[in-house]
């Protein structure tokens, strides 16, 4: 049973990602601001599950959650999928520095934090790993209202390049996936037109599910994708084609 971590995990992806996961047979550990109801039932129906708290963007704690999830689970750290994040809209010329501290801290800072961690422990084991970065087709095509998470966003798919080139020998591989518009909890707060004029735009005319990118999460995890590092899969139903 391979062992992964997953950032985020409260709600949206990164909840249904870690339920993907323990189905597919996986141990994982998640970390989140706070706990949630689903955690808790998650937690006390699967024992292949343990939730710990941390603030991502905080480096100490970072630190201490890898080390307690390693601890928890007895066995390698086979992966690691940075999906903790969050959103904030406003026009940059008007955008407070308070938000864009807070959004690169956690966003880019928190995902850069988690794979030093991750890597150490993957390096010490030397039996290879694989890490996944969580960003967004807004980190490629950019929107307007949303400079500082296009850049948080760009970074990881900078960062998931320049750790795929330094780690490749080690047998660990990192690469992003680039979610579109998703029907989760932070694409609650869409009005009704712009949801519409997302899916007018969209090829496949529906916004996206958890379903829709749990699948190539698993696909990069396994011994399939052991030849695929440094890229950034996109998963949007063609809106960016």
């Amino acid at each position: 049973m391979k062992f992964i971590i997953v950032t985020g995990v409260s709600r949206g992806l990164g909840l249904g990602l870690t339920k993907a996961l323990l189905s597919s047979g996986y141990k994982v550990a998640g970390c989140s601001r706070s706990r949630s109801d689903a955690l808790n039932e998650l937690e006390m129906s699967n024992d292949n599950f343990k939730w710990f708290p941390c603030e991502v963007g905080d480096a100490t704690q970072t630190q201490t959650f890898v080390s307690d999830a390693c601890q928890w689970a007895q066995a390698p750290l086979w992966g690691l999928i940075n999906n903790a994040g969050i959103a904030k809209e406003g026009v940059l010329a008007t955008f407070p520095n308070v938000d864009s501290d807070e959004l690169l801290q956690i966003n880019l800072n928190g995902a850069l934090y988690m794979a030093r961690e991750a890597l150490r422990m993957m390096l010490r084991q030397n039996s290879g790993g694989r890490i996944i970065n969580i960003s967004s087709i807004i980190g490629s095509r950019g929107y307007t209202g949303l400079a500082a998470y296009s850049a948080s966003k760009a970074g990881l798919d900078g960062l998931s390049r320049a750790l795929a080139r330094e780690n490749g020998r080690r047998g660990i591989t990192v690469n992003s996936v680039a979610p579109g518009y998703l029907d989760t909890e932070m694409s609650s707060t869409l009005s009704d037109s712009k949801r519409a004029q997302i899916i007018n735009r969209t090829p496949l005319g529906r916004l996206g599910t958890v379903d829709d990118v749990a699948p190539a999460i698993e696909f990069l995890l396994s011994d399939g994708a052991a030849f695929i590092t440094g890229q950034t899969l996109t998963i949007d139903g063609g809106i960016t084609n």
